[in-house]
């Protein structure tokens, strides 16, 4: 049984389109429209754009378009119901289902309501317990105050057998489901979490999903952090300690900041450093990266300052290639981590960040530095090792910059750098860098394709409309094109969609030479509403109505009427003219039309010469019907 249209119809209406996008890409206001950098293709330029009000987006990139519906079964992988049922639990709104429809959303949202529980439960035992005294005690030490335990939602899980699970009385089937608990060896529920104080792990839009624990100094369990197992809410790959507080910084400031751990992160956020986020318990992987290329293009790595954070550090040069964002290292000090450094000298912190390297320079460094550049064949080594990272490299100007600095480091001449390089670049390096022996396939934890499965060019069904020459992207401008032109029936179908006041009555289908123009002016003169007209329309129809939503009428309504209207005519002309050389009647008309043309330019006479025309070529087009089918 499916949904009925109302429900859909209303799930539609009550989702916010933009704060929806917003969890998965940095949208900014531009006029009217919302726009970004596209969270379904890799680009550094936005053409990605939202029309709020008509609740469609557009990409003029890679062509994604769609609802809200659409949105959410294109990022979540979901068949056409289950993505409505994600709606309805965000919107609350509820569905109407047989009894057997929609047992995992409902699985999800009992999960989800039972996390939000736990998450305040530990969050007011922290405060108020008496058995939290030594974890209130222990985060005084490491510099908590009341508004960061605040800020964070920081817990206490107290060091009983099912505490939780009892005070919560959550079933069995919920305890596990959510992460919060599991069946001991006896039988019995038991919490997942004893004597240690919680970080709550959030979606990116708020909604707790999981929890990090840590235990107390001189406790005797070996595992210093425990994470949440993954359930049918939370996934280690898909998610990022603190985006949702992070969020509105990186957004504003195009960059994010990669930590370790949740202590790093809240480090940062002591220190003025808002925008930091951190992986759960597991390497950054290529999931991770994708999420947060949506938000910024520029992410800065902020791992420990010893041998082990360096060494994560070398493992994203290649996502920087294929993502597209630039990838900087924070060199912090030596021996120092970036929670240790928040409370000792946090402007140290900020300096880290705000002169983080770029990725390569970070790797040159280190291959550099762990070279013994004393004697001849040390320097050549180090060489060796360096050009074979600077001929990964994808921009020839870059890798030159970088051949220099390795002769001046190593002090050989760059033209014999250079060939080396080019050597490697055809051969390959002979010896790979030690620092970087870690192969590219082992670091790409995910499959390579595009989110929506796009892994080559738009086959022959995805039309390269001439229609569409002229326009760049969000509100149009040229698509590189040397002379834009200006196309009347693309403007009058903007306006009509939105400004309907302004040219409703004004404009005819026989206006529109193209048939995909015209049969997208007869789906909105037919339908009640944009949304309809969307959903009946075909497929070619529906996506030129979908990407006009988002685009934003660049012309005055008399110019682009009396335009369509002058270029209509012309294209009747020829025909006119022949059949005045035979009739004095068509030579008449002929007459008439000319004049009427003329009239088109004179601001008080242009409206109402604009409606003759328009009504002679509904006649003319009546007439040439009548003489095909005759």
């Amino acid at each position: 049984m499916g949904i009925p249209d109302e429900d859909v119809a209303r799930v539609r209406a009550a989702t916010d389109i933009v704060a929806l996008i917003g969890e998965h890409a940095a949208l900014k206001r531009v006029g009217q429209r919302w726009v970004g950098l596209c969270p379904f293709h890799t680009e550094k330029s936005p053409s990605f754009s939202v029309n709020a009000e008509a609740g469609f987006y557009h990409c003029f990139g890679c062509q994604a378009k769609g609802d809200a519906i659409t949105f959410v079964r294109e990022m979540e992988h979901l068949d056409f119901v289950d993505a409505v049922r994600r709606l309805a639990d965000k919107s609350g709104i509820t569905i109407r289902e047989d009894g057997n429809a929609g047992k995992d959303n409902q699985k999800r949202k009992v999960f989800l309501e039972a996390m939000e529980q736990a998450t305040e439960w530990y969050h007011h035992r922290l405060l108020t317990g008496a058995d939290a005294g030594t974890a209130r005690d222990y985060l005084r030490s490491r510099g908590y105050d009341g508004e960061v335990v605040r800020r964070f939602r920081l817990g206490w899980a107290p060091d009983g057998w099912d505490t939780l699970c009892t005070a919560l009385k959550l079933s069995e089937d919920v305890a596990v489901g959510a992460g919060l608990g599991f069946v001991n060896r006896r039988g019995k529920i038991q919490d997942a979490f004893r004597a240690r104080v919680l970080f709550p792990i959030c979606d990116p839009s708020g909604n707790p999903v999981a929890l990090g624990g840590r235990v107390l100094p001189g406790s005797s369990d070996p595992a210093k952090y425990k994470n949440s197992t993954e359930t049918p809410i939370y996934s280690k790959r898909r998610t990022l300690y603190a985006l949702n507080w992070a969020k509105q910084d990186v957004i504003k400031s195009g960059e994010v900041v990669v930590c370790e751990g949740y202590t790093d992160v809240i480090g940062f956020f002591e220190a003025g450093v808002t925008r930091a986020v951190a992986t759960c318990g597991t390497a950054l992987a290529e999931e991770h990266v994708r999420l947060l290329k949506n938000f910024a293009t520029r992410v800065v790595l902020a791992f420990d300052a010893d041998g082990a954070g360096q060494s994560a550090a070398g493992r994203f040069y290649e996502w920087e290639k294929k993502l597209e964002i630039d990838v900087a290292v924070a060199a912090l000090p030596p021996g120092s981590d970036p929670a240790d450094l928040a409370r000792s000298d946090p402007a140290a912190l900020r300096a880290a960040v705000e002169g983080a390297k770029p990725f390569l320079q970070f790797r040159l460094e280190r291959i550099l530095d762990a070279a013994d550049l004393s004697t001849p064949e040390g320097r050549a080594r180090g060489a060796d090792h360096a050009l074979a990272a600077v001929a990964e490299h994808p921009d020839d100007l870059v890798r030159d910059q970088y051949v220099m600095q390795v002769a001046e480091r190593c002090r050989l001449e760059p033209p014999a750098l250079r060939d080396r390089l080019e050597r490697i670049r055809r051969e390959g390096p002979r010896t790979p860098p030690k620092p970087d022996r870690t192969p590219a396939r082992t670091l790409a934890s995910s499959d390579d394709r595009d989110p929506r499965g796009y892994d080559g060019p738009l086959d022959d069904s995805e039309p390269e409309w001439d229609a569409w020459e002229d326009d760049s992207g969000p509100g149009g401008g040229g698509r590189g094109l040397t002379t834009p032109e200006f196309r009347p029936g693309l403007e009058a179908l903007r306006l009509a969609i939105h400004r309907p006041e302004d040219v409703g009555d004004r404009l005819d289908a026989v206006l529109f030479s193209d048939p995909v123009q015209q049969a997208a002016f007869i789906a909105l003169v037919e339908a009640d509403d944009l949304g309809v007209a969307i959903d009946a329309a075909p497929g070619r129809v529906q996506a030129l109505l979908v990407r006009l939503t988002v685009e934003v009428p660049r012309s005055e309504p008399d110019e682009v009427v009396m335009q369509l209207v002058r270029d209509s005519v012309r294209r009747e002309l020829p025909q006119i003219a022949v059949e005045a050389r035979t009739s004095d009647d068509a030579m008449e008309e002929a007459a008439a039309v000319a004049a009427w043309l003329q009239e088109l330019d004179d601001p008080e006479s242009a409206r109402q010469a604009s409606a003759r025309l328009v009504a002679w070529l509904l006649v003319r087009a009546r007439r040439n019907g009548s003489r095909q089918d005759a």
